[in-house]
């Protein structure tokens, strides 16, 4: 993270814990730490990872931009 006061490091982040607070956390009530780590898991690898869509990376997925990048980068 930067200085203090310089809150644009802080967006993506920030944007995650939104996401995931509102579509996972606030919905649900884990019965253990164990059964809140395995939701947690599967959120971000099948569900934010994999199938939904960010609109700064061009309405595609993180895994649609990252096998974009890695395409682009060995084209050069």
């Amino acid at each position: 993270m930067s200085r203090k006061g310089n809150c644009w490091d802080n967006a993506v982040a920030e944007s995650f814990f939104k996401s995931f607070k509102s579509e996972l956390v606030n919905q649900t009530r884990f019965k253990t730490r164990v059964a809140a780590r395995l939701a947690t898991f599967e959120y971000i690898e099948s569900w934010y990872n994999r199938q939904r869509k960010h609109s700064t990376l061009g309405y595609r997925t993180p895994s649609q931009q990252e096998s974009f990048f890695y395409t682009i980068s060995m084209a050069a």
